[in-house]
């Protein structure tokens, strides 16, 4: 059974669960993660039918949370770190321009008044603040929307 998860993952979170502190990992679903079907099939008796939700409301906390104390404390399942997934918690400006096409994911955020993008040449910043269309014409430069004055991988 395999969780593929961001390098965000490092956070713990803590729940009380029937006056029991429990410390587990978990993987933030903005940055996307990979749940094998072995898992899936193991979390099913635990998280379907309106399970999911009922647990996530026990804990009192949002999805992704709930779904890493499912797999981790629940299951005992750990998580498997994958640099190539990449959470809006973590600094886009150090992934380098020349590993765009080995990632699995990116994400973005707007932090203290800055986004938090991929430094990546492209379209101007008031056309494309998050650098996605920037960050689609890097590694798929042939499209008509892309500018001819990007840098090709």
């Amino acid at each position: 059974m395999l969780l593929l998860v961001s390098p965000a993952a490092d956070a713990t979170k803590s729940s009380n669960e029937a006056n029991k502190k429990v410390t587990f990992w978990f993987a933030t679903g903005g940055a996307g993660f990979c749940i094998s079907r072995a898992l899936a099939l193991r979390m099913l008796p635990i998280a379907s039918s309106g399970k999911f939700v009922a647990i996530g409301d026990k804990i009192r906390f949002p999805d992704d949370v709930t779904m890493g104390f499912i797999i981790e404390h629940i299951l005992n399942v750990p998580l498997t770190v994958v640099d190539a997934f990449h959470s809006h918690l973590e600094p886009m400006e150090f992934i380098r321009p020349e590993t765009f096409h080995d990632q699995v994911s990116f994400s973005y955020a707007r932090m203290k008044n800055e986004w938090n993008v991929v430094k990546v040449d492209g379209f101007d910043l008031k056309t494309d603040p998050k650098r996605i269309y920037s960050l689609h014409c890097y590694l798929y430069p042939f499209f008509s929307i892309c500018p001819k004055t990007i840098k090709r991988r």
